[in-house]
């Protein structure tokens, strides 16, 4: 018992529909996940189900090593959480993961951000709102904002978590590894 640790991810994948995304926000990281090992092994999100196509999307568990993120630049983020919080997220994640089928992408949401109108679809989440909506079960998360309508850029400024390495996902390992050392 005692302090444990959750990662937030964002990352940009240079695919065409980041860059529209990117275009639209002005930011270089546009895709939100979440994990509970500084390995990385195990990255929730809603995003793509097949990696050549943006459409079809919903509950995923992501792959850092996969094509989709090879060329992806990052930033990453720690949560210290106390065993309660942890058990809250990661029943959560786990529940979405039993009943994954019911769950979809919410493209309609997100492209209501960017029209500033609030489109909250029962069992459909885009990245940031899905990340967003786990933070708040561990309760790390406070905003005013509706869960539906955040951004990467908001879980980056509204969060209580310390940046533990930025720069090209692939080469986060290797740095892991000499920071684990350092510690």
């Amino acid at each position: 018992m005692g302090d444990r640790r959750v990662y937030l991810l964002l990352t940009d994948t240079g695919t065409l529909f980041t860059r529209m995304i990117k275009l639209y926000t002005k930011e270089c990281l546009n895709h939100a996940s979440i994990s509970f090992d500084s390995e990385l092994t195990e990255v929730y999100s809603f995003g793509r189900k097949r990696p050549r196509n943006p459409f079809i999307g919903g509950f995923v568990k992501e792959d850092i090593r996969s094509e989709l993120f090879r060329n992806a630049s990052c930033a990453l983020y720690v949560f210290t959480v106390k065993d309660n919080q942890y058990h809250r997220m990661v029943e959560l994640i786990k529940e979405i993961d039993d009943n994954q089928q019911k769950y979809r992408y919410n493209l309609i949401g997100l492209f209501a951000i960017a029209l500033n109108k609030q489109i909250h679809r029962k069992y459909a989440f885009f990245c940031s709102h899905f990340v967003a909506m786990i933070l708040k079960e561990g309760r790390l998360l406070e905003t005013n904002k509706h869960l539906c309508m955040i951004t990467p850029q908001d879980l980056k400024e509204a969060s209580s978590h310390r940046l533990i390495y930025q720069g090209d996902l692939h080469n986060y390992l290797s740095y892991r590894e000499k920071y684990l050392e350092a510690q």
